[in-house]
């Protein structure tokens, strides 16, 4: 048996989990998320928690019972508190900023990029123009959004330019040895 999936996930005060089939709804105070699950995966919701049993014993539906208990579990966090997830922009020049449903990014190209933001995520740019913070209830969608994000210009390997995750620790390479 998983030991993260026979775990049972506690339901907050304020969300609603409604589960029909392999369906599973999930409602509270920031939004809704509605998810297709395995039918071989048997999902479901009484009192204040809600357990995730398999119906088989291969390696395929063990290795989904746990994995559908953990994105249960960052459903039910997401409408309840949310996810939030912080970018550094590195470089002279480079800069961001956030505008309706889109970030325009300076990042030393001939043009400025402009990246369109999916349904549900909000962007924040601080004042100095080089932190974004990316806020929504899908955990999925924001890890998503922050890597294409990154991959527009991800840290370089000499000068450490580009976009990196808050926290991220870029190892930097020697460069050339001039003369003496």
């Amino acid at each position: 048996m998983s030991r993260i999936g026979k775990k049972p996930i506690g339901i907050p005060k304020g969300v609603d989990v409604k589960v029909s089939g392999s369906e599973v709804a999930v409602k509270g105070p920031k939004g809704e998320i509605k998810k297709l699950f395995s039918p071989y995966v048997g999902i479901s919701a009484e009192g204040d928690a809600v357990t995730v049993t398999r119906t088989a014993d291969t390696k395929q539906v063990r290795a989904l019972h746990g994995t559908t208990r953990s994105i249960l579990a960052s459903m039910i966090k997401g409408v309840s508190e949310g996810y939030e997830r912080t970018l550094e922009i590195t470089g002279i020049g480079y800069r961001a900023q956030a505008q309706a449903k889109k970030v325009m990014l300076t990042l030393g190209y001939s043009h400025p990029v402009e990246y369109a933001l999916p349904e549900g995520i909000t962007a924040q740019v601080d004042p100095k123009q080089t932190l974004i913070t990316l806020k929504g209830i899908d955990k999925q969608v924001i890890g998503q959004v922050a890597a294409n994000l990154r991959a527009l210009r991800s840290p370089d390997a000499y000068k450490g330019k580009g976009i990196r995750y808050s926290g991220e620790r870029i190892k930097l390479k020697a460069g050339k040895t001039g003369k003496k």
